[in-house]
């Protein structure tokens, strides 16, 4: 299974606060048995530049190399990528290629936390049918309390959606995220770590969840349908 969402790169956003922590996340997503892990730091255009941002991730991802190769410990198949908030105008922004999963046409997008205006909608909806780009909506559980109208429409956006792990884990939380899972709502899940405290790597078990309601098959399913979008918006031979 793929974690789409993670801040375990070092140093350079809320997440991985050093390289030990970033290598205990790694071992705890060895341990859950995650095959790919997405590193995708935040990226907030108001005060970064996407030539700026590569530059520290490259960085922050050839610090952890170094650490693997010293201990000769493997290292997993990771992408890197970028959790890029919206800001007006954000569909004729110069770089926004250069922020996808590697790889991929694929923008992980994370939707303003305050109401939602259909123009915010709308310029979502440009990026997806002009630019070449497909956005992937972070974690969707957490715009469930938008205006009704407004969600609707977003979802109806022909646009993919991500939901984090804790939906699945969280009480009174898990009912919905099982139903938006099995309708097709949600194709990527995302551990969204950031270390090994109160937001830990939890995407195993929210797996364990999802399998017991839905079944190992629809698992299977899931992970098929993950790689075949990958394949669909893939720009080169990473995945």
């Amino acid at each position: 299974m793929i974690d789409f969402h993670s801040h375990f790169l070092p140093g350079i956003d809320d997440g991985s606060d050093s390289v030990a922590t970033s290598m205990a996340m790694l071992d705890c997503w060895k341990a859950q048995g995650i095959s790919t892990i997405c590193a995708t730091p935040h990226f907030y255009a108001d005060h970064n530049t996407p030539e700026r941002f590569l530059s520290r991730r490259d960085t922050a991802f050839e610090m952890l190399r170094e650490e693997m190769a010293l201990k000769e410990i493997p290292i997993p198949d990771i992408r890197l990528g970028a959790e890029v908030r919206f800001f007006d105008g954000i569909s004729r922004f110069d770089g926004l290629s250069e922020l996808c999963l590697e790889g991929t046409d694929l923008l992980l997008l994370e939707m303003p936390f305050r109401t939602w205006t259909s123009r915010m909608i709308d310029e979502v909806g440009v990026i997806a049918a002009t630019t070449g780009l497909m956005p992937v909506a972070a974690h969707i559980e957490r715009y469930l309390d938008q205006p009704r109208g407004l969600l609707k429409e977003f979802l109806k956006l022909n646009i993919f959606f991500q939901s984090n792990a804790e939906f699945f884990l969280e009480q009174g939380f898990s009912r919905k995220g099982l139903k938006m899972l099995k309708k097709g709502v949600i194709t990527f899940l995302g551990s969204d770590a950031h270390n090994m405290g109160h937001r830990p790597v939890n995407l195993g078990p929210a797996l364990e969840v999802i399998s017991r309601s839905l079944g190992d098959r629809f698992i299977t399913e899931l992970e098929q349908r993950q790689y075949d979008i990958l394949d669909q918006f893939r720009t080169d031979d990473f995945f």
